[in-house]
């Protein structure tokens, strides 16, 4: 990976940095990066946001504009989307029904397959994370200041499908919470189509 889709990835996994930040964890000079961070704000791949600052000047963080999420994986959405149109068109929204479904059906067998046996649930929500990563979400587990764990997406590569059916999203965040157990709870704490960088599932021990 180059430096200019390196600092694409840190900017979708991370959230806004600064130049300066973006530096640091490239091992670049300041100047290096923000001469990266131009060439894709006029590739139109990044933009900027002035965000002022307690004490001296406003800081300057850098984050992805749609064209920059864009050059992500997708899962062929158009692809997608023109299924799911012609899924309605012929058989009405119980067809729309049983399609998500059916995919409710494999991905929670497939996850079963993947947490296995683990016993405790950071064990199981870390298995799962990876399963999830597998599939292109760029998920990981981060820990919450209230002691509970975050699987965090950092991407949607069914985002097309999302947008335009959103009982794929509910029927995910139902699948998380059937595979985790009833000694967990699942809730979305960010969510990308409701204006987020990305999605996050708060999970806790009940």
């Amino acid at each position: 990976m180059n430096t200019a889709d390196q600092i694409l990835f840190l900017l979708k996994t991370r959230g806004p940095r600064t130049a300066q930040q973006l530096a640091d964890l490239l091992e670049l000079t300041s100047m290096g990066a923000r001469r990266h961070l131009e060439a894709a704000e006029a590739a139109g791949l990044v933009r900027f946001e002035d965000v002022a600052e307690k004490v001296g000047r406003p800081s300057r963080r850098w984050l992805l504009t749609e064209a920059g999420h864009a050059r992500f994986p997708d899962r062929h959405a158009d692809l997608t989307l023109q299924l799911i149109t012609q899924v309605r068109s012929l058989f009405g929204e119980e067809g729309m029904d049983k399609l998500i479904a059916a995919r409710e059906k494999s991905t929670e067998a497939a996850y079963r397959d993947a947490i296995g046996n683990e016993p405790g649930l950071a064990q199981r929500v870390e298995a799962l994370a990876l399963a999830r990563d597998a599939e292109g979400y760029m998920a990981q587990v981060e820990q919450a200041e209230d002691g509970s764990l975050l699987l965090v997406e950092n991407h949607c590569p069914i985002c097309a499908a999302a947008r335009e059916c959103q009982n794929f999203c509910r029927s995910e965040l139902e699948v998380f919470q059937r595979v985790l157990g009833p000694g967990a709870s699942v809730e979305r704490a960010e969510h990308l189509l409701s204006g987020a960088r990305r999605c996050a599932y708060r999970i806790k021990p009940v």
